[in-house]
């Protein structure tokens, strides 16, 4: 009937705001479900690993941390991670840019290929370097005859780390940037800005937590990535070890208080990080 009032905009905003409170029963029961799985998922891991790392006393705890192999796994960890997140990261800000600002042919192929490592097992990706890089890969004689190292070395767990970590922080930037448009942009280009001085006086104001989120949540991977590092690395102690592979070393040795130690250092590296990320968070939604 022409000119007649839906039902729903008839209701009082007390009646709308009671149609969909749940009781206070449900409401205590999903609480509860939610604190509960959350407690069995993740608190109790992370007490047992406190708690299995002090097991012997708090001395065999900083010798198993200050071993001179634990302390090369750290040092290639946080190597690998300075490398790779600021490479992610200006690839990131570059894809983002060019898939929300640009209209091209094969966009969508772009967006795909960006999500690809989501899809791809991280095993599977570390085993594409090796056939492609190892020593009875494509490039593997080429490499040799050259005497350069890939596999089983540095530059090898590097690719890894970047092949699965390169989504992060692109896929942060895009949709946060396709949501802010391009009229700051054009504008600035109407008052005779361009190029750098676009992107570094409105692109970058408007996106930068969300950039630095991205950027954590890249470290956070970087740091924490097992399966792909695994097949490159060759696990050699104090060489190509990360502290993912070196957790898992001590562990099938059965050094189970040294294992859980050095796992604590990640479990600290992973605080920091969710610390950080819930900083950011909160600042992005502030603004």
């Amino acid at each position: 009937m022409a000119g007649s009032v839906p039902l729903a905009s008839t209701k009082t905003p007390t009646e709308r705001k009671r149609a969909t409170k749940e009781s206070g029963l449900v409401k205590w029961i999903l609480i509860g479900a939610a604190v509960l799985v959350l407690c069995w998922l993740i608190v109790l891991p992370l007490v047992v690993v406190v708690t299995e790392a002090l097991k012997k006393g708090f001395g065999v705890y900083v010798e198993a941390i200050t071993n001179p192999d634990a302390l090369s796994a750290l040092k290639l960890t946080l190597i690998v991670a300075a490398i790779t997140v600021p490479l992610n990261t200006i690839f990131g800000v570059a894809a983002a840019w060019v898939i929300t600002k640009f209209k091209f042919r094969g966009k969508q192929i772009l967006v795909t290929l960006i999500d690809l490592p989501f899809a791809v097992s991280p095993v599977i990706g570390g085993l594409i370097y090796v056939l492609v890089y190892g020593a009875h890969g494509w490039f593997g004689p080429w490499l040799q005859e050259h005497d350069l190292k890939i596999i089983f070395a540095i530059p090898g767990i590097v690719l890894a780390t970047l092949f699965v970590t390169f989504p992060f922080v692109a896929r942060e930037l895009i949709p946060l940037m396709e949501d802010q448009g391009q009229q700051e942009e054009e504008a600035a280009v109407m008052l005779g800005a361009r190029g750098f001085r676009i992107f570094w006086k409105v692109t970058l104001p408007n996106i930068k937590w969300g950039l630095l989120y991205g950027i954590i949540l890249c470290n956070a991977r970087a740091m924490g990535e097992f399966g792909a590092v695994s097949v490159v690395s060759g696990h050699i102690r104090g060489q190509t070890n990360t502290l993912p592979l070196h957790v898992e070393i001590l562990y099938n040795e059965y050094q189970f208080s040294a294992s859980f130690a050095v796992a604590s250092l990640l479990l600290l590296l992973a605080l920091v990080t969710l610390l950080l990320k819930s900083w950011f968070t909160r600042k992005s939604h502030s603004h």
